[in-house]
């Protein structure tokens, strides 16, 4: 890259909603967010499919994401300010694939690339399983300016190896993108906390054949009782499957907890999972106190029995494929690999 770009002169890409406002405040001119939580729900390799399931499966038409708005005039130099968190790193492989598509060139595109920050936490609460509270806006503006003084385009080789990537993640045969993240490859040390991620919303097959809930929905239902809860209740249980369940859930934003309960409700005649009119009115802006849950006889038996078959849980998206799902009958072995079923 000849000239190193500037907050005026360049595009820039941010994978938060915090950064993209810090930068435009900062005085970047051309800022577009690229904010869409990729580690949950479709993603597809084709543009326009992507864009209508997406939109589709969070009933949401706000315009988080913008990378592929035609209203975007691209030209380099583009930045991409990506920090360590798996949820930015699957955006950031998604914006090198779209800017080869639109033609330019990876060696116009700088990547400003962070490492994790340290978390601080109260010595008496036990680490979840996962936990995602990496931004680039953690930092002060001094360092992102000292940042993109120094931001260079990554090599073509590991800029290809992130295009490839996305075509995997997106692809509805899972298991070349399954293999990646168990091997490894070479400059995205991501992938094996990714694929820890991902494969805990995948239903498991132990080794006697039996078929277990996905580790997300197991710690979902051991929340519920035969008591109505809202899902901000399930969200603030002081548990160890709390703690869990918040941990994934700063991956995938506190509503999936309300998106979720309500795939268990809605599937089946015989439900795991009844709702009823919660202590706030619908569409009074309280998405977690709206609703109320309880489990059922029949979500007890699948939380302590297991699945008859795949179709007894709701089945949920994931990148190019879908849990639960009688036409993608893929389950989670013992070693952490996919398999079918």
């Amino acid at each position: 890259m000849a000239d190193r770009p500037t907050l005026r002169d360049a595009i820039h890409v941010a994978f938060d909603t915090p950064t993209a406002e810090q930068l435009s405040r900062m005085g970047a001119s051309s800022v577009v967010p690229a904010s869409d939580c990729l580690v949950i729900g479709p993603s597809r390799q084709d543009v326009e499919e992507h864009g209508r399931a997406r939109e589709m499966f969070w009933a949401s038409s706000e315009k988080f994401d913008r990378l592929y708005s035609s209203e975007i005039c691209w030209k380099p130099p583009v930045v991409l300010w990506a920090s360590s968190g798996v949820h930015e790193r699957v955006n950031l492989w998604r914006a090198c694939s779209w800017l080869r598509r639109i033609g330019i060139s990876y060696d116009k595109v700088a990547v400003v690339d962070f490492e994790p920050v340290a978390i601080s936490r109260d010595l008496d609460e036990p680490a979840p399983m996962f936990e995602c509270t990496d931004s680039v806006s953690d930092r002060p503006d001094a360092i992102l300016l000292e940042r993109l003084d120094k931001a260079q385009p990554w090599p073509r080789e590991r800029y290809d190896r992130a295009v490839q990537l996305w075509t995997m993640y997106a692809d509805a045969d899972p298991l070349p993108f399954v293999e990646s993240c168990v091997r490894g490859v070479e400059g995205f040390p991501e992938l094996a906390s990714l694929w820890a991620l991902l494969s805990c919303f995948h239903a498991r097959r132990t080794p006697d054949g039996r078929l277990l809930l996905s580790r997300f929905d197991e710690f979902l239902l051991e929340l519920l009782s035969e008591e109505w809860r809202t899902p901000l209740a399930v969200f603030c249980h002081k548990s160890q499957q709390g703690t869990e369940l918040r941990g994934f859930l700063s991956y995938t934003g506190d509503l999936f907890l309300a998106d979720r309960l309500n795939h268990w409700a809605d599937h089946d005649a015989s439900a795991a999972v009844e709702r009823a009119p919660g202590p706030k009115p619908p569409d009074a802006g309280y998405p977690m106190l709206s609703e109320v849950y309880r489990l059922t006889e029949r979500g007890m038996r699948l939380r302590d029995k297991g699945l008859e078959q795949l179709t007894d849980a709701p089945s949920l998206p994931i990148a190019g494929t879908e849990a639960y799902s009688a036409s993608a009958p893929w389950v989670l072995l013992e070693d952490g690999r996919l398999a079918r079923l």
